[in-house]
Order: C-alpha cells, then structure tokens, then sequence
C-alpha cells in the first residue's frame, strides 16, 4: 500500500513515516501543500493522510482541488482543531475522516486501513485468501492451510499487493512504485530476487503453485 504524507511538522510526519513503513507500507512525505498537489497528481496512491495547516496551500484548499480534479484518493485529515464544527468542515471539503492531534498510531493506522478498504469495495473483514493462502491484514499473519509462513515486512508487502491484485498480472514497474518506492530501473533485479524469496516460503511443499511468471509482462497470485 503506498500513502502520501502531507505535514509541514516533521516532528508529527516522522512519527507517522516511521509507523507506516514499520507496518509494511510505501511511504512518501511532502511538507509543501502545493508540491504535495503536484505529487498527488502526478503519482498512484493509495491513501493520503494530510495535515490543514500547510505553507503555499492549506490541507483543505489541497483536498477541494484534488476532488475538483475528480481525483478520487481516499484522504485523512490530520488537525489540532477537533471542534464539531472543524470536523465538519473537513468533512465537506472533501475529506473522507478526521483525526484530530494529538493521535494514537493505532488509531491512525486503523482508519487509513479502513479508508482504504472502503475506496476498494472492500466490506469483508480484512483476510484475504487464494486457494489455501490466508493473508490476514490486520494482524499481519499469513498461513498456507495449517502452515504458519514468517515473512519479512518487505516480503508481506510483496504478497499483500500480489494478493490484493490476485488473478491480475503486475508489471515490475507496478510493483516497484507500490512496494519499494522506487522508479523502474531495467538493471535491477530486485524484484526478481524478492519473488524467489517469496516463492521458497509460499510455494514450497506439495500444494499447487500460487505465484506465477507471465514471461515478458511480469507476476499473478492465482490458483
């Protein structure tokens, strides 16, 4: 999952990068409102989390120009102000939820996930499955039948997006945005060396195969 941090406090946007990238997400951060509109135009997210009080343009103008743009990504609101009245506000402009500061990380990580999960049509709990694959999102545990599989937090982000995109071939280039952050270098074998990796946990033993290589396109999770 790759979400854009908008925050002019570095203090606050540490606290939040350091959370998010430890839960196994793409994190970029932007302390400029209206180089974050530029970002937010230019590059896929997921979700946003976006502070109101910005320099160039304020979190609320940033949010009403992206929705008047018809860009649909999911935003949190990050305020000091929690008055019904601010919420509300925020909320109109555009905002999907609020969170007033000072915040539990618990809670800001519970409702991007739920934000994000909603943009997707997502109304089940947060277990994905394939075949015999269990990926339980929110308590970060993966099993293949009764087999508890101990993954690494770049290698569950891998087969998190592998498994939220199942039966739909990604590109390395798609993977390395979502998973890595990074632009697509032809010379790097990043993504090859983390699918085998992924491969020798997931795929080993006697049950069918779940990751795939479409020759020339790149990787599918399917049965």
């Amino acid at each position: 999952m790759r979400v854009l941090i908008v925050d002019d406090d570095m203090r606050t946007a540490s606290f939040i990068l350091k959370g998010l990238r430890q839960a196994g997400f793409v994190v970029d951060h932007e302390g400029d409102g209206q180089d974050a509109l530029h970002r937010a135009l230019a590059e896929p997210y997921d979700a946003a989390v976006i502070d109101i009080m910005l320099p160039s343009l304020d979190g609320l103008s940033l949010v009403r120009e992206l929705r008047q743009r018809r860009v649909r990504l999911p935003v949190l609101i990050l305020s000091a102000k929690g008055s019904v009245q601010d919420r509300v506000q925020g909320l109109s402009d555009g905002g999907d939820d609020y969170l007033t500061k000072p915040f539990a990380f618990s809670e800001l990580l519970a409702r991007l996930q739920a934000l994000v999960r909603r943009a997707q049509g997502i109304s089940e709990p947060a277990r994905l499955l394939v075949g015999n694959l269990s990926v339980d999102l929110l308590t970060r545990k993966v099993f293949r039948g009764d087999r508890f599989i101990d993954l690494q937090p770049r290698e569950f982000a891998l087969l998190e997006y592998l498994t939220r995109n199942q039966g739909r071939v990604v590109s390395k280039t798609m993977i390395m945005e979502h998973v890595w952050n990074y632009n697509f270098d032809p010379e790097t074998n990043i993504v090859e060396a983390r699918i085998c990796r992924l491969r020798e946990k997931i795929d080993r033993g006697p049950d069918p195969k779940l990751i795939h290589t479409v020759r020339g396109i790149g990787y599918v999770l399917r049965e």
